[in-house]
């Protein structure tokens, strides 16, 4: 559980002067108690920021100036080690500014520690029974983990955090540090590469665009695409979740695929181990694009398992030379077999391999601001998010997010997190199918109907003409209406737009025909029907063409 901070009206002195049981239970308060609100008040908790010492790579912080003055603001005292941002260009000051305190040593005076690395064994003993938020891996650091436990210290892993969680992705450090990582890939695979990205035609000659392979279309996958395609070169990418095809297309880059049917989409979003079979069909798909293609850039790696060899010695040796492989995969082994972890080596045909691990760190500033909000807004959640009540921090199970990252609760492994339980089962209920009585009969009975009662109209009339001719027009007539009537409901309603428009041109035919008998009218009755065929075809058009503009506008953009 979480050490809580001494009461105003008490010194810490005379708090430690206290028997150490009744200390911790002071300190601790994630068990739920009678009180209201549940929790902690954030005034009574001070958040320590450490300097990053377990990796010497390592540029980053876990809270900048902007993120300390989101956290004071509700209540929380903030302290930070001296020179904690110094690498990221923050400065000491900044953080005053912020109104956090900088001093040399945080883990004694801080109840919840941030960080971004896992601690070392020296910063675990210094914790005690704190809490601490950080890249934890706790399949991979069973040692680290345990030690945290012996402890009964509280943990939480930002690697852990459910990526399937829509709520989840604000806190998702893992995507927002892998976007850093698939772009600066393409920069660093840049600054080795001989050629320009994009081709050139110049007078002095033509050079050809960059072929670039990225492997692996996860969130840094997808930003070495951009950021590949952005500068101009030809991106090729490969992927066991054919369901990543659709967004590589939208990237405007080419996907590649095995000859092979696996599907290799895991839980939570990540790709599962394939089978020997699709791996024998990918390495002849890999090994002739890697004859072909100028960079390769590969970020596959399943949880808490060695990252799988996608492109073995043989594949760089058939690569040309001057070009360039860029291991993302390195921290877990790598998916390049020439790749050496944190180096840079050039193989005996002249492929530059790079395997650096510190990729995000590499653009520092960007890095731990992303971080940053990733850890402060996840820990402001925790407790309001469920309790609704505000500036008090708790540890609540039934926070899908908070649960998940829960490693550790006073010592208590609580990690993996249970599944979240399978949706209730739906009830179907049996219909009795009636087997439908089909009457052949019953068209051919209403149509010789229709055609009888339409026959006996038009004699009807015919016999009451009052000449030949009027007969003919008036036959004609009828006839046009029944065959109009009949096109229209065949025609499928998305169609009707466009036949209004030969609707407007058959009527505006017929407006010239009422026109001519208004000019040549001998008798009213003549008189009246040239008016009226004139008055309805100049409706139908005049509104034709008002929907029919209508419609069209609907379609257009602001800008046309």
């Amino acid at each position: 559980m979480i050490r809580l901070a001494l009461a105003r009206n008490f010194s810490r002195q005379s708090a430690l002067s206290r028997p150490q049981s009744i200390a911790r239970t002071v300190r601790h308060f994630s068990a739920s108690t009678d009180e209201s609100p549940k929790g902690t008040s954030y005034s009574k908790l001070t958040i320590g920021v450490p300097k990053e010492i377990s990796n010497p790579l390592e540029k980053r912080v876990a809270a900048t100036p902007e993120s300390v003055s989101k956290l004071v603001k509700p209540g929380f005292s903030v302290v930070v080690e001296e020179g904690a941002g110094y690498a990221s260009h923050f400065n000491d000051a900044d953080y005053i500014s912020a109104g956090a305190k900088v001093v040399p040593d945080v883990w004694k005076e801080s109840d919840i520690v941030m960080k971004v690395l896992p601690p070392t064994a020296d910063e675990v003993a210094k914790l005690g029974d704190k809490t601490l938020i950080s890249f934890l891996y706790p399949a991979q650091n069973k040692e680290l983990v345990q030690q945290l436990q012996d402890q009964k210290a509280t943990a939480f892993a930002m690697d852990c955090i459910p990526r399937t969680l829509s709520r989840g992705q604000t806190y998702d450090a893992l995507s927002s540090q892998a976007n850093i990582s698939g772009y600066r890939a393409v920069i660093e695979a840049s600054n080795e590469f001989g050629r320009f990205f994009a081709g050139q035609m110049t007078a002095a000659g033509k050079v050809p665009p960059a072929k670039v392979l990225v492997i692996g279309t996860g969130v840094a996958g997808l930003a070495a695409i951009q950021t590949a395609k952005n500068m101009g070169s030809i991106v090729r990418a490969f992927d066991v979740r054919p369901v990543t095809k659709e967004q590589v297309e939208a990237m405007g880059g080419q996907f590649l695929e095995v000859d092979f049917q696996e599907d290799g989409s895991g839980s939570g979003g990540y790709a599962k181990e394939m089978s020997k079979e699709w791996h024998a069909a990918a390495a002849k798909m890999l090994a002739k694009q890697c004859e072909e293609v100028d960079i390769v850039i590969t970020t596959a790696l399943i949880p808490g398992r060695t990252a799988p060899t996608m492109i073995t010695k043989e594949m760089v040796a058939k690569m040309k030379p001057g070009s360039v492989t860029v291991d993302l995969a390195a921290i877990a082994g790598g998916n390049i077999e020439t790749t050496v972890k944190d180096e840079k080596i050039v193989t005996d045909n002249g492929v530059t391999c790079i395997g650096y691990t510190d990729l995000p760190s590499r653009l520092p500033t960007t890095s731990s601001s992303l971080y940053s909000n990733n850890i402060s807004k996840f820990l402001l959640s925790a407790g309001p998010q469920t309790t609704k009540t505000k500036e008090y921090f708790f540890i609540d199970h039934d926070d899908e997010a908070v649960r998940g990252m829960l490693v550790l609760e006073n010592g208590k492994m609580m990690w993996p997190a249970p599944l979240p339980p399978p949706p209730p089962p739906t009830k179907t209920e049996e219909k009795t199918v009636t087997e439908e009585v089909i009457d052949y009969r019953a068209p051919y009975v209403s149509g010789a109907k229709n055609a009888t009662y339409i026959s006996s109209a038009m004699l009807a009339f015919g016999c009451i003409a009052p000449d030949p001719t009027f007969s003919s027009m008036f036959t004609t007539f009828c006839l046009s209406n029944i065959i109009g009537v009949q096109v229209v409901l065949g025609v499928t309603h998305a169609l009707h737009s466009p036949l209004m428009a030969v609707t407007n041109a058959i009527s505006g035919t017929t407006a010239l025909g009422g026109m001519h008998l208004l000019a040549h009218s001998t008798s009213p009755a003549a008189t009246f029907l040239g008016a009226t065929a004139t008055t309805l075809s100049t409706v139908n058009i005049v509104g034709g063409f008002i929907v029919t503009t209508k419609m069209l506008d609907m379609f257009k953009r602001d800008t046309d």
